[in-house]
């Protein structure tokens, strides 16, 4: 098989999932999605002799490559508009969402977004895309090893994170709660 038959093959096989990994990380913003998703898929067209037989991997490293470019792109355009000051919230377009807004889960996310990039992007790579340590290993452009120690002191700070945001369950006085004591008479 060609390179350019290699290519097309992981095209169709893995365009789907490189979209859904990358609307996820930029939160349903549909015009950045495919911006990124054809930028992926340019950089593995121009890479394509180096397209591994497992791609989905390789190809969520370029996609994670592809996003810190949009992103830091994104922040540049929003620190403009605010010198500016024609940002969204100066035209009384700013919507503040109500508590009924809250999603389900919704705690769980904001727990995650508690924690470092690097480990965000770990546990996404295992929960969301579904990945084996040595596939995390390939996207994250590292040994297995590593990744799986990143993978296990990432799942300890999330731990730490929702025990944290955890409310604590209300105290009992404890004169409320026994039962009186039954003295028998004998």
């Amino acid at each position: 098989m060609s390179n350019d038959e290699i290519f097309a093959a992981a095209y169709r096989e893995h365009y789907w999932a490189v979209s859904r990994y990358v609307a996820r990380r930029l939160d349903g913003r549909a015009d950045d999605v495919e911006e990124v998703v054809a930028e992926v898929f340019t950089v593995a067209w121009r890479r394509r002799a180096d397209l591994p037989a497992a791609a989905l991997p390789w190809l969520y490293g370029v996609a994670r490559n592809c996003l810190a470019n949009a992103v830091r792109g994104h922040g540049r355009r929003r620190r403009l508009l605010d010198r500016l000051g024609n940002d969204d919230t100066a035209h009384g377009r700013h919507i503040a969402a109500g508590p009924e807004a809250d999603t389900p889960g919704g705690w769980v996310h904001e727990a995650l977004a508690r924690l470092s990039a690097a480990d965000q992007e770990v546990l996404r790579l295992t929960a969301w895309e579904q990945l084996g340590v040595d596939e995390v290993a390939v996207a994250l452009g590292c040994g297995s090893r590593a990744a799986s120690m990143r993978l296990h002191r990432a799942r300890r700070r999330l731990r730490a994170e929702i025990d944290r945001m955890r409310p604590e369950p209300p105290k009992a006085e404890h004169s409320c709660m026994t039962a009186p004591k039954e003295h028998g008479h004998g």
